[in-house]
């Protein structure tokens, strides 16, 4: 076989390797390990496509729909799309403490599935913040959590 033979058929069997993984990626299963990032309006609009998929669901806490049950670590909220009245919410359980910050109308990010009952079921909870932190004083309980938050956010409203 020829040097220019032997390079066209390694050319052709790159060539063949790189468009089978490229046939892999756009028509294999990949859409089942997609991530949807919505607001509770955009994913309530998405019918039957929101069901049992993984979902990041992005919002503010709703003022007052904040429910915590420390003896058996259970969280329920309600994530809406904005601060405003009426605002399209959704309702989240999770079973996980919540993070320091984690107040009525804070920014946050949960991950999980929805399910018929309009129920999210959440497995990851995150909250926007600001860079600033301020440490425990001695004496403070770490469980009093939202009493700290009280007083980290009157300081930096001052």
């Amino acid at each position: 076989m020829s040097p220019v033979a032997r390079n066209r058929l390694i050319a052709l069997g790159a060539l063949l390797v790189a468009g089978a993984g490229l046939g892999f990626v756009a028509f294999g299963n990949i859409g089942e390990n997609l991530v949807y990032y919505w607001s509770p309006s955009e994913m309530l609009g998405q019918g039957d496509k929101a069901y049992s998929a993984t979902i990041r669901l992005g919002g503010v806490v709703e003022a007052g729909s904040i429910q915590w049950n420390a003896e058996h670590t259970t969280l329920q909220f309600r994530v809406a799309d904005d601060v405003k009245e009426g605002a399209p919410s959704v309702l989240v359980r999770a079973t996980e403490t919540p993070p320091q910050m984690f107040r009525d109308k804070i920014g946050v990010v949960v991950e999980g599935t929805y399910d018929k009952s309009g129920v999210f079921s959440s497995n990851r909870l995150m909250v926007n913040h600001s860079n600033e932190y301020r440490a425990p004083k001695e004496g403070e309980d770490p469980r009093q959590w939202r009493e700290t938050l009280s007083d980290a956010t009157a300081m930096g409203a001052k």
